[in-house]
């Protein structure tokens, strides 16, 4: 929070998910790394219980996707790493929640101009003295100062400015984020030619913010970018919300499937690598019924007990080619579709109680339009897919991984596991 700153984020023909002529958008498969890369995260961890959670949950995040895309992911508080010795071999470094040392400057900028990639997040563009170090915070990052912050953290929808850049491939118009608190700055990046500003505040998202004395009400807000002269991307997100008195988490960075998927993207564009699958090039049919197979125990998306009524329970379960295991994916809007079940089509997958919460389970209900009964296939490799909820932003999920028949289904946070995989057949 800024004012502490001053003070001191059937087997059939398989059939594959993405735009359909209806309206449902499609996604891009996302990048896989075509050969390994390393990245080395820079933070502090010593200043605002926000931040050093937002610490201690990259710390368990980022390794599980670099398993997942290719790349390995490592974290220091030892700032003499960033040396030309201790950068080599890394083809991206990280700055979590702070920026380096006047004595490590000199080596970080020698590592940018020499095209090394660069992710910062937060608080790494944080300053209230922008001369101290001109060159990263008027010409790297372009910002300049802090001028103001919204408070207290919020989720918000964000515009994709750039739908052409690497890190930004498949996003539709509009995305959602994770909750965060959101700085604005001095310098009006639209005026920089060599900034290229990808995502902003959506003017459909304001106010920004719960306290009305730190509220955004209008304007415009740039919230992700790159500086074309570099190999880099800035992230304003990279603050959890946080319940100060108990010192816990209320919310996570990493709870948006989209902006993880910007992410990773942007992540694989820095390490220099390329997509290795193409996009899927198939269609659903929102008249069509499919089986929903998850990846990691091979079982179906099953109605329990053959159920046709709200409140019956989703799992997973053997599969065996019967209507309680067949989906229709009907379009909604957005992107977005509502999943129906064949023993009863008005009756949609549904998260219980239109929780938010990590463990929420499925069940289906009478379909009524409600954010928590539409879901997003968003593309993977392989032909595999996670269904991301509209109301929570979470995936469903398959708890534990289990492997076991009559497992109800929940919602998680995207993770990008196999137990949140599968494939429509």
């Amino acid at each position: 929070m800024a004012r502490k700153l001053l003070r001191r984020a059937l087997a059939a023909t398989i059939a594959l998910l993405t735009t359909v002529a209806t309206g449902l958008v499609g996604h891009s498969a996302p990048a896989v790394a075509a050969t390994p890369f390393k990245v080395l995260a820079f933070y502090n961890g010593t200043w605002d219980a926000a931040h050093i959670d937002f610490d201690k949950e990259a710390r368990d995040w980022f390794p599980k996707a670099g398993a997942q895309n290719g790349f390995t992911w490592e974290a220091t508080t030892d700032w003499s790493r960033l040396s030309a010795s201790g950068l080599a071999g890394y083809q991206v470094i990280m700055f979590l929640d702070d920026g380096p040392p006047a004595e490590r400057r000199a080596a970080f900028q020698t590592y940018v101009q020499n095209g090394g990639g660069f992710l910062g997040f937060h608080v790494s563009a944080f300053t209230t003295d922008a001369n101290s170090w001109s060159w990263y915070y008027n010409t790297f990052l372009g910002s300049g100062n802090f001028v103001s912050n919204t408070w207290g953290p919020t989720a918000e929808t964000l515009k994709i400015e750039d739908r052409n850049h690497p890190s930004t491939a498949g996003l539709p118009a509009t995305i959602q984020s994770s909750v965060s608190e959101w700085y604005s700055w001095s310098n009006d990046l639209r005026q920089n030619p060599n900034i290229d500003i990808l995502a902003s505040l959506d003017p459909s998202t304001f106010p920004v913010g719960s306290d009305p004395n730190q509220q955004w009400r209008s304007g415009y807000y740039p919230l992700m970018w790159t500086n074309k002269n570099y190999k880099m991307l800035y992230a304003n997100f990279g603050h959890n919300g946080m319940n100060y008195e108990t010192n816990t988490r209320t919310s996570s960075t990493f709870e948006s499937a989209q902006q993880n998927q910007w992410l990773i993207q942007g992540l694989l564009w820095l390490g220099g690598q390329t997509t290795t699958t193409p996009p899927p090039t198939g269609t659903i049919d929102p008249a069509a019924w499919y089986s929903v197979i998850n990846k990691n125990s091979g079982k179906c998306v099953d109605a329990k007990g053959a159920g046709t009524v709200s409140g019956t329970a989703i799992q997973q379960y053997t599969c065996n080619a019967s209507t309680a295991q067949q989906y229709q994916f009907a379009t909604t809007s957005g992107g977005y579709v509502r999943i129906n079940n064949r023993g009863n089509a008005a009756q949609a997958l549904d998260v219980t109680d239109v929780s938010t919460a990590d463990n929420a389970k499925i069940q289906t209900w009478t379909y009524g339009g409600g954010n928590n009964q539409q879901w997003q296939p968003v593309a993977e490799t392989g032909g595999y897919y996670h269904l991301v909820n509209r109301n929570s932003g979470k995936c469903l999920d398959v708890p534990a991984a289990s492997t076991a028949d009559g497992v109800q289904l929940v919602q998680y946070t995207c993770n990008g596991t196999a137990a949140q995989s599968f494939r429509l057949q």
